[in-house]
């Protein structure tokens, strides 16, 4: 496994990207791993070498750059508390727009590196970002042949760019893992989803017992069953489109 962090040049700056590919064989496959709201952590790295070693080169950018904010540390699990506030105040900086200009630039650098195949691309993205990557596949059809939202977040709005309308704009393949149980993604908005997907060969699955965050070894709700089997979709996604 080859890893290396780099500082990608993008319209408002640099954002920080962690970068994980296999160390034989490629080029390969281009993976964009939109981190969650808690930001990056040796956590999400690890999973991104997850999914390097099979056979993808992996991209996790800083989506804080603009606020010059990296690494947030420990969350404070209180809605009043300043830490949580700030997290939310970061979150809240970001739009569809700004990260679709991120992911032209990380795709430019991409396409500078020999072990990066940029005309094949996958993307996935946790809590927040569920709806970056949703987006990314209908922003850049051409190129995202697969994509997937973790427990993502706003996946039903009233706005054009709502990631429940995206299988009307792309030819990727979408998934989307759901909890069972989460405040930020309830049951009236997933069938929204499942209704604009409707029709596709994408899938919307809803994983029983299961709360928000429930792939992330570190968190209390961590459900080990859970986090395998997306594992096993995501990578199943994967093979199917980028090849």
């Amino acid at each position: 496994m080859i890893e290396h962090t780099v500082d990608i040049e993008t319209k408002d700056g640099k954002t920080t990207t962690f970068v994980a590919h296999p160390e034989r064989g490629g080029p390969f496959p281009v993976i964009i791993f939109y981190m969650d709201a808690p930001a990056i952590r040796e956590e999400l790295r690890d999973m991104v070498r997850r999914l390097g070693t099979s056979g993808y080169y992996v991209m996790l950018p800083n989506m804080y750059y603009r606020a010059g904010v990296m690494e947030l540390g420990p969350i404070n699990p209180d809605p009043e508390s300043p830490e949580r506030k700030r997290m939310f105040a970061l979150m809240s900086s970001l739009s569809i727009p700004l990260v679709m200009e991120d992911t032209k630039a990380l795709l430019a650098y991409a396409e500078t590196q020999r072990a990066a195949n940029t005309k094949i691309v996958g993307t996935v993205g946790y809590c927040m970002s569920g709806r970056y990557a949703v987006n990314a596949a209908t922003h850049f059809s051409d190129r995202v042949k697969a994509a997937a939202s973790i427990y993502g977040t706003h996946l039903a709005t009233d706005q054009p760019d709502s990631p429940h309308l995206a299988a009307q704009k792309t030819k990727a393949e979408l998934y989307f893992a759901c909890a069972e149980t989460d405040v930020y993604a309830p049951a009236e908005i997933i069938e929204k989803v499942k209704v604009g997907m409707k029709g596709s060969n994408n899938e919307v699955e809803i994983y029983p017992g299961t709360h928000h965050g429930f792939a992330f070894p570190k968190r209390p709700v961590y459900d080990r069953d859970a986090a395998e089997r997306h594992w096993e979709r995501l990578l199943a996604l994967y093979r199917r489109n980028l090849v």
